[in-house]
């Protein structure tokens, strides 16, 4: 009995991890402007369903200075945002 609740509760974290992961929904967009000095990326995004937001262009955070460096102006990414610390930022990167 006891190897059975075991494999059930794995079971369980099992599909809530993959869940989890099915869920992350990247958005398309244009980088417009990346600034280095100020740690910061403009983007012209599709809608942003997560943060209930309309397709616009934003200026955004990145999660750390690595994945802003990888952007250049006029590159098609796709990406997940969202309020870290109440500043929307940038937190994953294709």
């Amino acid at each position: 009995m006891r190897k059975f609740i075991t494999l059930a509760l794995a079971s369980v974290i099992a599909v809530s991890g993959a869940t989890a992961a099915l869920s992350t929904e990247y958005t398309k967009g244009v980088v417009k402007k990346v600034d280095l000095k100020a740690g910061k990326v403009t983007i012209i995004h599709e809608e942003l369903a997560n943060l209930e937001m309309p397709a616009m262009t934003m200026v955004f955070k990145t999660i750390d200075m690595a994945m802003l460096e990888k952007m250049k102006e006029g590159q098609d990414i796709e990406f997940v945002a969202d309020r870290v610390n109440g500043k929307l930022t940038v937190t994953e990167l294709k």
